[in-house]
Formats: C-alpha cells, structure tokens, sequence
C-alpha cells in the first residue's frame, strides 16, 4: 500500500493512498474528511492493545511521537496552559515538520525533550495534566 501526506494549507492536507485522494481539514479535534465529519481517535494503538488508556492516575497525558525524528523547536514550557489543538513542538520526520498539538486541554506538567533531540516511535514528548 503506497501512502503520502502532503500539507496544502494551514489546517488542510491531501492524503494519497494507493492514488486515492483524501482531503482531510482540521481544527482542533474537529475533522473533516472529504467534507465529512469524522472521528479523531487520539488513542495509541499501543495503549489500546495494553488495555491502557494512555494517560497516568490523576488525568496526566503522554504526548508521544507518531514516528522517529528530531525535535525542531518546543512551543511550550513546564506550567504553561495549552488548548485543545495548541502546538506543543516541531518535530521533523521524513523530511517533513510536522506540529504536535494538544490533544485537549491541560497544563504542561513535563516537556520531556530537547530541542535537536532525535527520539524513536512512541517516546514521550510532553506531558500534560
């Protein structure tokens, strides 16, 4: 299966899969595929297969990486109040920056890299309460 991610615009990508093209448009958690309302599992599959829900007791979140790569800036220190959708850092991954973003709000209770650090598939990027 051939897939590709091409970012067009501020808040809107194309995904190609297998010369299929979806336009996905996002703002926050609200997503739009093809002008359809869709459903944004923010859940790593990961966790799931663990029976976990990803945060720890007490409602704190791990924001891991998606894939490997390096960390180009971080947007938010520790005790800052983010909103759902709010960049927390760059991350560069296959030649792409790509923004992670909160997947609710919170406070940043723990950035847990670097900048110019290269972290693996799943490592903890931040931590929110």
């Amino acid at each position: 299966m051939s897939r590709d991610v091409r970012n067009i615009e501020a808040g809107t990508d194309v995904v190609i899969v297998d010369g299929r093209v979806i336009r996905v448009t996002h703002a926050g958690a609200e997503v739009l595929v093809n002008g359809k309302a869709a459903t944004l599992d923010l859940t790593d599959p990961r966790d799931r297969k663990r029976g976990a829900s990803g945060g720890a007791a007490g409602g704190q979140r791990n924001i891991k990486a998606a894939m490997p790569g390096k960390v180009v800036k971080i947007l938010v220190a520790s005790g800052d109040t983010v909103e759902a959708g709010q960049g927390l850092l760059i991350l560069e991954a296959m030649k792409m920056q790509n923004e992670v973003r909160a997947p609710g709000a919170g406070t940043v209770s723990a950035v847990r890299v670097r900048e110019a650090d290269t972290v693996a598939a799943g490592a903890v990027l931040v931590t929110l309460d």
